[in-house]
């Protein structure tokens, strides 16, 4: 019965929440196949064109190998779906969309360097070997960037935003004025400044009309 009880903000159970992790991974799945099926369309028309005859032995183990990293890049972001069908009904949706997402991350590790050792091969024959290394750097920082670097950033900066909403609302449910005469002090610096309590100066000031009197 644990599991059918809603445990996300989305009023979702468990279940509800590994189906929608699931389809939403698919659809992910969908976007990096279609590149990774240009690519591998690409890399095997190489091998019988007239030039391919022509490339050096280094060319040639640089093909080799972005072609064995497609193919695995292939089926790594194949694997979910066969995943899911040798384990379909058998109440493993959880533990499916944890392994899919884990296989997902690692295909994008995979089609970084299927990338790179593309372009790297392609500069290489049509310019030379410095533009090559020139170009297939440029395509791993790029892709590193995009893949890797972006997301930690939006997530990073979707942290702050969550963080600095929190202390907006906490600030607003106080709903009470600073004292009048009372400095109001960013944020950040609120741990490093004291500010003087609104009860010690009123005690304050009866002690001093206590004196008078």
């Amino acid at each position: 019965m644990a599991e059918h009880r809603p445990c996300t903000a989305r009023g979702e159970t468990p279940l509800q929440r590994a189906d929608r992790n699931f389809v939403e991974l698919l659809q992910e799945l969908r976007v990096t196949q279609t590149g990774v099926q240009i690519l591998f369309a690409f890399l095997l028309s190489l091998a019988f064109t007239s030039r391919f005859g022509s490339l050096d032995s280094f060319q040639r183990v640089l093909y080799v190998v972005t072609l064995l990293l497609a193919v695995l890049a292939a089926a790594l972001f194949t694997a979910p779906a066969a995943l899911h069908r040798s384990l379909f009904q058998k109440g493993a949706k959880a533990l499916i969309v944890q392994v899919s997402s884990r296989l997902a991350t690692t295909g994008l590790i995979v089609l970084v360097f299927a990338f790179s050792g593309s372009v790297l091969l392609v500069v290489d024959v049509t310019t030379g070997r410095t533009g090559g290394f020139a170009a297939g750097a440029g395509t791993f920082l790029v892709c590193v960037g995009l893949w890797g670097l972006l997301p930690r950033l939006v997530r990073r900066a979707g942290m702050r935003d969550e963080t600095n909403g929190a202390v907006d609302a906490h600030e607003a449910s106080a709903g009470e004025p600073a004292p009048r005469g009372t400095a109001r002090v960013p944020a950040p610096l609120r741990g490093t400044i004291r500010q003087p309590s609104a009860p010690r100066e009123a005690t304050a000031n009866r002690e001093a009309s206590a004196r008078h009197r």
